[in-house]
């Protein structure tokens, strides 16, 4: 069971990385239903099955299902062109973000020594990666992809240190990022009907 998590563990960060690298908007969405589906698998390996269930349908269906509806509504218009990291940069951050990740989890880790928490640094990663994709994209949606990758690690972190938050407390926190992207894809979709783009970059650049 100890290589099986660390090979959820893995994925999951790999899912990550992934979102650094790709810039197509329908394409992070997959990867926002493929870091869901390894949130519930790695619940599922800690004992947690009900909890597991929860997330596979909040964090691998119900939240991506919404974020793709958003790409959708931008029509043929649907990458991140001008980031204000380039790729390069951002896999080399990613790294720094490892290392600081894993040099913040040593002492976490040494308090309860077990497999879990001995990946804790992956989850910390994962919610600074997050962060990272929330400040550097320009793109609407993809900075409401770093908010769910954030939010997906901030779980991961929580399982790992041995926090069950229960399934109620689990799907009260997930409507509660329901509600942001519910009322993000209104922004959205507004920003689009009046100024032509969802890229908050220009939106910048207005004057009075």
């Amino acid at each position: 069971m100890t290589q099986l998590l660390y090979l959820i563990c893995g994925l999951f960060l790999f899912t990550a990385v992934l979102v650094l690298w790709r810039r197509e908007l329908p394409v992070l969405v997959r990867v926002l239903v493929a870091q869901g589906v390894a949130l519930a698998a790695m619940a599922a390996v800690l004992g947690l099955a009900v909890t597991a269930v929860g997330l596979l349908i909040l964090r691998a269906g119900v939240l991506p299902w919404l974020v793709r509806r958003m790409t959708a509504q931008q029509g043929p218009d649907r990458r991140e062109t001008r980031p204000v990291v380039n790729v390069t940069a951002s896999l080399l951050s990613a790294a720094l973000l490892a290392l600081v990740a894993y040099a913040v989890s040593r002492p976490l880790a040494a308090l309860d020594p077990s497999p879990a928490s001995a990946a804790v640094a992956v989850g910390l990663t994962v919610v600074l990666i997050g962060f990272f994709v929330l400040v550097t994209r320009r793109r609407a949606v993809s900075q409401l992809v770093g908010f769910l990758v954030l939010d997906n690690g901030i779980t991961a972190t929580g399982l790992l240190l041995g926090a069950d938050p229960g399934l109620l407390v689990e799907i009260g926190v997930s409507l509660d990022v329901l509600l942001a992207v519910l009322v993000l894809q209104i922004l959205s979709g507004r920003m689009r009907q009046l100024f032509g783009s969802t890229d908050l970059g220009e939106l910048r650049e207005l004057r009075d």
